[in-house]
């Protein structure tokens, strides 16, 4: 059981924006995706959600190809965090988590309600869950958003399937503390419920410190893969982003590595 990409290339207006792209995310582990803007990491995450069908190769999710699977299907094996999620209906916090569980009709009341209270105390939002969505901050909606992933997820599990995690820059809108919770978070998803987690980032050194392996995505191609000290060299790093960077070793974290650029003030 795993998600499987081989030989992927992918075309949005007849340009090519993945090429040649071979990866797998197994369950238990947290896989991070960098790259510049426009490097391809949003169309990576939609293309494994089924939003875009890959031109040329083989996309396949628990041994199913993606293209074969509706929609509840897929959402009976993958949760989906998109960079903007939207809603313009004034639903409350609770009403918006519990959608996580649409896809799961034969889940009781008293089942959801326990995975939306699970999920409201892991994003830390449990005094809000009366309050309506659109009355709440950036941050804070980001957050009751990834509660209803996490809904997805723990329902996923409870169907007797390992659960896939999608995640398109999550930490966006987070402040520091939030953004080390959200990784925690996917961090016991991973160990704890077998989830296989994918999420795109920006910051570098916090994908270093919490994902299992790392992909460096450079014009749709990658240009780096591995655990975080195989996959963030100064070359791939030069490649990906562009900059002079030197990787240390975490003077904290046995086995992490620290990222600093070259750029004098």
């Amino acid at each position: 059981m795993a998600i499987i990409l081989q030989s992927v290339r992918v075309l949005r207006a007849e340009r090519v924006v993945l090429d040649d792209v071979n990866l797998t995310v197994m369950p238990g582990e947290v896989v991070g995706v960098l790259g510049e803007n426009g490097a391809g990491k949003s169309t990576l995450l939609d293309a494994i959600a089924g939003e875009i069908t890959p031109a040329t190769g083989q996309l396949t999710i628990s041994g199913f190809n993606l293209v074969g699977l509706g929609v509840v299907e897929q959402s009976r094996r993958r949760a989906v965090l998109p960079q903007k999620p939207s809603l313009s209906f004034d639903m409350t916090v609770t009403e918006v988590i519990e959608m996580g569980a649409y896809p799961f009709p034969e889940a009781g009341s008293a089942e959801v309600d326990a995975w939306v209270k699970q999920a409201l105390v892991w994003v830390d939002l449990t005094e809000v869950a009366p309050r309506h969505y659109l009355a709440l901050s950036g941050g804070e909606q980001q957050r009751v958003q990834l509660a209803r992933i996490l809904v997805q997820s723990l329902a996923i599990t409870a169907s007797g399937e390992k659960p896939f995690i999608l995640l398109d820059e999550p930490a966006a809108s987070l402040d520091a503390r939030h953004q080390i919770e959200l990784m925690r978070c996917l961090r016991h998803l991973a160990e704890q419920h077998q989830a296989g987690v994918l999420v795109a980032l920006h910051d570098i050194n916090l994908a270093a410190r919490w994902c299992d392996r790392l992909v460096l995505l450079a014009e749709g191609r990658i240009e780096s893969q591995g655990a975080p000290p195989v996959a963030l060299t100064a070359q791939a790093l030069k490649k990906t982003f562009g900059l002079e960077m030197v990787v240390l070793p975490h003077p904290l974290e046995e086995g992490c590595v620290l990222v600093l650029d070259r750029v004098t003030c």
